[in-house]
């Protein structure tokens, strides 16, 4: 667990589904009608009326990162926030981070929007849209801290919960770096426009990178 303020990180394993919060972050599509993996999962508990909802909410479906927020309905939960990831092989890397940090930081807002206390989200984009688990884990969990830092937030709690054991793996090897790098140590990251996103074992190519250090900020050109 990494607490930043007054707002706990912590990685779980198990379904997002059964998690204690206010909402849950649905990895969902483009179109926002339901689909396969937790998409489908969330709509089938969830039941009829979410489609229902998410038909009235975004007729014409969403772009890529968009988050809406929709009733919980049937779940145990108030709400869900549905985020559609990119598919990995459709974007260039770095475009491929960006969007997906965008997923993340987006679900948070939304959070905030409609006051929430606690958040649960799943493993974003690793599933058939095929973003490297070993790259979406770092960057989902920098994005999420760099969010709550010197930031005042309602939000008490992060969860990541990881339904296989090797998606919990590797995001707990993750949360334990950052808990290790925070506070006055060196984090590899870098901002491009308004989020974060880690680009892991090779030099960034974007210019005019924001890059922290030691929590104080840098321009690169």
């Amino acid at each position: 667990m990494l607490t930043i303020g007054k707002t706990t990180i912590e990685v779980v394993r198990g379904s997002v589904l059964d998690q204690d919060v206010d909402a849950i972050v649905n990895a969902a599509n483009m179109l926002m009608r339901g689909g396969g993996g937790i998409d489908g999962a969330i709509h089938r508990a969830a039941g009829p009326n979410l489609l229902t909802e998410l038909q009235r909410v975004a007729p014409e479906g969403v772009a890529t990162s968009e988050a809406i927020v929709t009733s919980a309905h049937d779940l145990k939960q108030k709400y869900i926030i549905h985020v559609a990831g990119p598919i990995y092989r459709n974007y260039a890397d770095e475009e491929a981070a960006r969007l997906l940090s965008d997923c993340y930081f987006n679900a948070l807002q939304a959070a905030e929007e409609h006051e929430l206390s606690s958040i649960g989200f799943c493993s974003i984009s690793t599933g058939i849209y095929g973003y490297p688990l070993e790259d979406a884990a770092p960057l989902a969990l920098e994005t999420v801290q760099k969010y709550f830092q010197g930031r005042t937030s309602d939000i008490r709690q992060v969860v990541f919960a990881m339904f296989t054991a090797r998606e919990y793996e590797i995001f707990a090897q993750e949360l334990n770096r950052l808990k290790s790098n925070y506070r006055g140590k060196f984090v590899p990251c870098c901002w491009i426009h308004k989020n974060t996103f880690l680009i892991k074992n090779r030099e960034p190519k974007t210019p005019n990178l924001l890059l922290l250090y030691n929590n104080k900020s840098t321009f690169r050109n």
